[in-house]
């Protein structure tokens, strides 16, 4: 999916008329199979734009196209085509705690299937094995039949992103996906999520707090600060003198080591409950 951006701003819905812009982006063009990874300290505004390239915020200003098409002047059938086209993956994936591991990876599936299948999926997963190859492409077939509840934070994270992996999407769009995750599985995720994506021919932009991650796996970068464009370059073109004005009185961003919840420790058990469908 190709993706072009004209003058636009975005301002969270719960801000004033008269508040800054927390987006601000005056040209990006992203051609369709492009790779980029968006980079830039806390508050830059890396997660409100993937919330505007998933058709989830509308712009105050300027104008978003996704394949030629304006979403929000679309009727709503062509708007729910795109989004149906696209996948957004948030740090935290919004997963039922009492859910089973292979109903919440086969959700990816839903926009694509019909109210009934999507109803009897609940109970009765229809591609088990889907939702297998999946999970194990980030070392997880073993927990396909595991509750959400007892798997660790590290691993519902990669959980999320076997749900992209089954997904029919065209624009995938991942934020912070290595924010639980210690940097042997980071590497394994980022690695799978470029590789398969380069396969089908997806448009894939990431938002990344660990930029070496971001500077080895992506041959485009663009750095985001208080809610413009501060570069957006080749990766070999992202010299340190860059990275210590883009992240100016963030520092410690970009040269702190990893967090304490990166160690995948797992969640504590629940109390059993008794279930009567996987």
């Amino acid at each position: 999916m190709r993706i072009d951006l004209q003058s636009l701003q975005a301002r969270h819905p719960a801000a004033a008329p008269s508040a800054t812009a927390a987006l601000r982006v005056e040209q990006l063009q992203i051609q369709a199979g492009e790779q980029l990874a968006v980079i830039g300290p806390s508050g830059a505004g890396k997660t409100t734009l993937l919330q505007v390239l998933a058709c989830a915020l509308p712009p105050s200003r300027g104008a978003l196209r996704l394949d030629g098409v304006d979403p929000w002047g679309a009727s709503p059938a062509a708007l729910q085509a795109l989004r149906r086209a696209l996948f957004l993956a948030p740090q935290v994936p919004p997963l039922p705690p009492r859910q089973r591991v292979v109903t919440a990876v086969l959700a990816g599936r839903l926009p694509h299937e019909s109210l009934w299948s999507s109803l009897r999926s609940l109970f009765y997963p229809q591609d088990i094995p889907l939702a297998h190859r999946a999970l194990s492409a980030f070392d997880l077939g073993d927990k396909l039949f595991d509750r959400v509840d007892r798997i660790s934070g590290g691993e519902r994270q990669r959980v999320g992103l076997a749900r992209l992996l089954v997904a029919q999407a065209r624009l995938w769009l991942v934020d912070e996906p290595l924010s639980a995750l210690d940097p042997t599985r980071a590497r394994q995720a980022l690695h799978t999520l470029t590789r398969t994506a380069q396969e089908r021919g997806a448009t894939l932009v990431a938002t990344l707090h660990q930029v070496d991650m971001a500077l080895k796996h992506f041959p485009r970068i663009v750095g985001l600060r208080d809610g413009a464009v501060a570069f957006d370059l080749p990766a070999s073109e992202v010299t340190p003198a860059r990275l210590q004005a883009l992240y100016a009185q963030h520092l410690d961003e970009l040269t702190a080591a990893p967090p304490a919840h990166w160690m995948d420790v797992p969640a504590a058990a629940p109390a059993p409950v008794a279930m009567h469908c996987r």
